[in-house]
């Protein structure tokens, strides 16, 4: 059930509202409306040896035990999803975050290229090839992931396709993983993604332990 309501400092578009939308603006709005996301690179390659580069804002953690990461990618039979063949056609890809200093160029890549191009080339970003993994990873990233596809679920409400990979091996700077295992992304400058074409500095508001029922919160510093 849609409840319609309105108040002094909030109003609520309804699922009505939403259908009848200019298409751009329902894009900004649902694309903005579950918070930041992630930003990141995913790298493939074709079984030519063409590199292709496409900026992500859907990966997700989807367990640790096995390493597995998800992604969503835009249903194959409106264009051709470049990205999404050459990871079935490989079984490999790579995902590089994206930082403060390359947001032009990672942002370059959501352009339509034609399969012959190369968005590494054409964004000026450069293909690094780390010990012999079959992937290309994005040389100017700070944190650099290898994947192999595991699985996919084919969305049937949009049409969407949700690919499961496997951390294959993860490459990042010295210190900057701490003794428990948590990854200081703020120095990273890792970057994160708001609606379609905002990029954001992330900045750490407070790190806390485990919560446990009936215990205070625990502050680690």
């Amino acid at each position: 059930m849609l409840i319609y309501w309105v108040t002094r400092t909030m109003f609520c578009y309804s699922n009505s509202d939403i259908q009848k939308m200019e298409k751009v603006f329902r894009l900004n709005l649902i694309n903005c409306i579950g918070g930041f996301k992630s930003a990141n690179l995913i790298g493939t390659q074709n079984a030519s040896g063409q590199t292709n580069l496409a900026v992500f804002s859907s990966v997700t953690h989807i367990g640790s035990n096995p390493p597995l990461l998800g992604m969503i990618t835009r249903p194959t039979d409106e264009v051709p999803r470049h990205t999404y063949q050459n990871i079935k056609d490989s079984g490999y890809y790579t995902i590089n975050h994206i930082h403060s200093a390359i947001t032009d160029k990672a942002h370059a890549t959501s352009a339509k290229f034609d399969a012959s191009i190369s968005e590494f080339d054409a964004c000026k970003l450069t293909p690094e090839y780390i010990d012999d993994f079959p992937a290309p990873f994005v040389q100017e990233s700070r944190v650099k992931i290898g994947m192999r596809f595991k699985e996919e679920y084919h969305i049937k409400a949009n049409g969407t396709i949700h690919v499961i990979g496997e951390i294959m091996a993860i490459y990042l700077p010295d210190g900057s993983v701490a003794e428990d295992g948590w990854i200081n992304l703020n120095a990273l400058d890792t970057a994160t993604i708001s609606g379609l074409n905002a990029y954001h500095k992330a900045e750490q508001i407070q790190r806390y332990a485990y919560a446990r029922p009936q215990q205070p919160i625990q502050i680690i510093e």
